[in-house]
């Protein structure tokens, strides 16, 4: 099987303008944008920290990705299976995984342009101090992973709901989980080695290090691999359903 499949690269490509005619899409970009500018000006009084780094503001993306995940995800599998078009989908020419990887790059695709509309955020800030952008290319890279792993477990979740609202509820429930889950072991003082595996399934936790500026392979491993093991799950979803 090819990396990109032709096949999936012209299905993310329709998915892509179906997302882009829809103005719900922008109206997530809209909230992204203003939620986490709010933040880091608002919430955390930027100015008055006098620092020059941008922790403070990528430090929200996981929190934040709790509602725009689900938003983009919900309707991907969802609202195919609640109009029937999902049964004219499953007998077109498409392997499941031409399926899921077209949906998976589509969502990752409008996840990237939100975060491009980000960068005059750090480009109107440079003036201001000594900024290292070794570091703040290092917080993107990180957004980008963590955004893959959410996707992949939103689309999963979205393949097994009937509608829109359970996709986008079930969604922001793993998501809330698996990003707020090592919050646990500060809350509760627990054992080292608990706290250790309750770290490790905590996407959130994995983010850190790219916050910091520092590229840990033990970090992109774990997202690459959980990107990998929620589509492939998703596609065993889709064969039962093509099945069933």
């Amino acid at each position: 099987m090819q990396l990109l499949p032709k096949r999936a690269l012209a299905l993310a490509r329709k998915e892509l303008v179906s997302y882009l005619n829809a103005p719900a899409f922008y109206g997530v970009a809209v909230f992204f944008l203003l939620f986490c500018s709010l933040w880091l000006f608002f919430f955390q009084r930027y100015f008055a920290l006098n620092t020059a780094n941008l922790r403070p503001y990528f430090a929200i993306f996981p929190l934040v990705f709790i509602l725009v995940i689900p938003a983009l995800t919900m309707k991907s599998w969802a609202e195919e299976r609640k109009t029937g078009s999902v049964e004219l989908l499953l007998t077109m020419p498409f392997s499941e995984w031409d399926l899921v990887l077209g949906k998976f790059l589509s969502v990752f695709a409008l996840l990237a342009m939100m975060l491009v509309l980000t960068i005059p955020m750090p480009l109107s800030l440079l003036s201001l101090g000594h900024f290292d952008g070794g570091v703040i290319v290092c917080e993107y890279v990180g957004a980008l992973l963590l955004g893959a792993s959410a996707i992949a477990l939103g689309l999963l979740l979205s393949s097994l709901s009937k509608n829109q609202a359970g996709s986008f509820l079930g969604s922001a429930v793993a998501l809330l989980f698996v990003m707020l889950v090592n919050q646990l072991a500060f809350a509760f003082n627990l054992p080292q080695w608990l706290a250790t595996a309750v770290n490790y399934i905590s996407l959130s936790f994995h983010f850190e290090s790219f916050s910091r500026g520092l590229i840990d392979t033990r970090d992109i491993a774990f997202f690459v691999l959980s990107t990998a093991l929620f589509l492939f799950i998703n596609t065993r979803v889709i064969l039962f359903r093509k099945w069933s």
